[in-house]
């Protein structure tokens, strides 16, 4: 079973996810957020995440791409995968393939990545939750960046929604199946 959860800010779309999955069962939660110990303010919305989950939950940082696939393909029969979430890891993956300006070589890194993600997700023998920005519903960004960004998680969001059982939309902390 593979569940795609998507939400806006603050809609309450982590918590959801994380109810999809046992508390006392073999859980792998996949953190994508890099730490940044200069900013307080960051450290203390991931402190959060982690204070609200079960502590039989094994916690894998996996701010890369390859990390992140390297554990969706690990992953066994009996286990279950959460990724929270796919806007920082797409964020991450713009970084470290320098694509913000557009270059069209560092595009193509990035959708050799997604490309590898989508396929990892695919394949998982265990059961995946995955987390994402739901970046459809706003204005268009203003910036060039920003709207790189949105195309970007965008485009991936539909294609992970494609190999995925259910997709789940969170608006205003309430879930209405989209599939």
């Amino acid at each position: 079973m593979r569940s795609l959860v998507l939400g806006g800010a603050r809609s309450g779309k982590s918590a959801h996810a994380e109810g999809l999955v046992p508390e006392d069962g073999a859980v792998v939660y996949v953190a994508t957020a890099r730490r940044d110990p200069s900013d307080a303010e960051w450290n203390e919305r991931i402190a959060q995440h982690v204070a609200r989950r079960p502590s039989s939950w094994r916690t894998v940082e996996a701010p890369d791409a390859e990390a992140l696939r390297r554990v969706l393909a690990e992953a066994g029969g009996g286990e279950h995968v959460l990724v929270d979430d796919l806007a920082t890891w797409m964020t991450g993956v713009l970084d470290d393939a320098g694509a913000w300006d557009r270059d069209p070589a560092a595009l193509a890194v990035v959708a050799r990545h997604c490309d590898a993600l989508v396929s990892a997700v695919a394949g998982c023998a265990g059961r995946v939750v995955l987390v994402s920005a739901e970046v459809g519903l706003g204005v268009v960004p203003g910036t060039r960046s920003g709207r790189l960004f949105r195309d970007e998680l965008g485009s991936l969001n539909a294609r992970l929604a494609a190999v995925c059982d259910e997709v789940l939309l969170l608006v205003a902390g309430c879930p209405l199946r989209v599939r």
